[in-house]
């Protein structure tokens, strides 16, 4: 089984290496030589009779010939050939799809055929999977430290009763931060745009670094046309074209329920999961620690009350 997050690593590194050398082409000579290897062991150990065709005279290697891969992708044998030779020869999609279904490519496979065939606009694969047990453990035995698993749009995919408390916007309805952020009312997000500034607009630029791995993503696409449509604040972020990584810093956290609080957050990536990232927020001073353990000892009814009080007396509804 090959892990795209795995292969993702590998890429960067080689990719690195040959930027920094200034060679370019060797880092595609090494994708197509990694391409070459990945086809022919993939089609090696497929059976004529797992796909439908006879099994026919003895064969000389185990698997199925290159004929019959490329009967099946319905692509010429000469261009597949070419192909699984690791040649420089340009690659569609559609056709890489194909390739896909008749080798038997699961999701971490398919993705990572993409990458090595170089194919910059191929949409992303997520294979729509329940967070691993083990890694709610975790996140559970981090308490009292909040913590949570991100998606790569910011999406709330896991979380410890330490960040529900802390951040209880973001556990509610559609667990989307990037979008509680931008479009909840500035009184209610945990990060004010006067205070965060900078917060607010590195969240943006990982989000663009995050997005260049996506491009041609439907899914992706949508999300950022309805971000930029919704919110002039991200969408004038957005058009700085700045990246930037998840890294760790101080942040000053607002929660209705107890004030403010300077916590350290520290990120750390999942390769077990395509995209996701665990994000975990450590108090950096004595008093933050007190006001962390305050807002942990009360009940929920008690760190809601405030919430609905202000909800009901600033913008005269009741709190969902």
């Amino acid at each position: 089984m090959v892990s795209a997050a795995g292969y993702n690593v590998l890429v960067e590194r080689t990719a690195g290496a040959g930027a920094r050398s200034g060679d370019s082409r060797s880092v595609r000579k090494v994708r197509r030589g990694e391409l070459s290897t990945f086809l022919k062991s993939r089609r090696a150990r497929i059976r004529p009779e797992d796909v439908g065709l006879p099994v026919g005279a003895r064969r000389r290697t185990p698997g199925l010939r290159r004929e019959e891969v490329a009967q099946l992708a319905g692509v010429g044998i000469t261009w597949y050939t070419w192909l699984e030779q690791g040649r420089d020869i340009n690659c569609s999609v559609q056709v890489l799809d194909a390739i896909a279904r008749a080798l038997c490519l699961d999701g971490a496979e398919h993705a990572h055929l993409y990458r090595l065939a170089d194919v910059p606009t191929a949409p992303a694969l997520v294979v729509e999977e329940p967070v691993p047990e083990e890694v709610q453990t975790i996140l559970d035995h981090l308490h009292p430290l909040p913590a949570t698993l991100f998606s790569s749009k910011y999406d709330v995919l896991a979380h410890n009763a330490a960040y529900e408390a802390l951040y209880p916007l973001f556990v509610t309805g559609h667990r989307n931060v990037l979008r509680k952020v931008f479009l909840a009312d500035e009184c209610c997000t945990p990060y004010p745009v006067n205070s965060e500034p900078d917060h607010l607009a590195r969240m943006v630029g990982y989000l663009r670094a995050a997005y260049a791995r996506n491009l041609g993503d439907p899914e992706w696409t949508q999300f950022i046309d309805g971000m930029v449509s919704d919110s002039p604040h991200f969408a004038e972020l957005w058009a700085r074209n700045d990246v930037a990584l998840p890294v760790g810093r101080t942040r000053v956290v607002r929660n209705l329920a107890v004030g403010t609080l300077e916590m350290y957050m520290t990120s750390m990536s999942l390769p077990s999961i395509a995209g996701a990232w665990m994000q975990v927020w450590t108090p950096s001073t004595p008093a933050a620690w007190d006001t962390l353990r305050t807002l942990l000892a009360m009940t929920a009814a008690e760190r809601r009350r405030p919430w609905a009080e202000h909800v009901e007396r600033v913008h005269g509804r009741t709190l969902a």
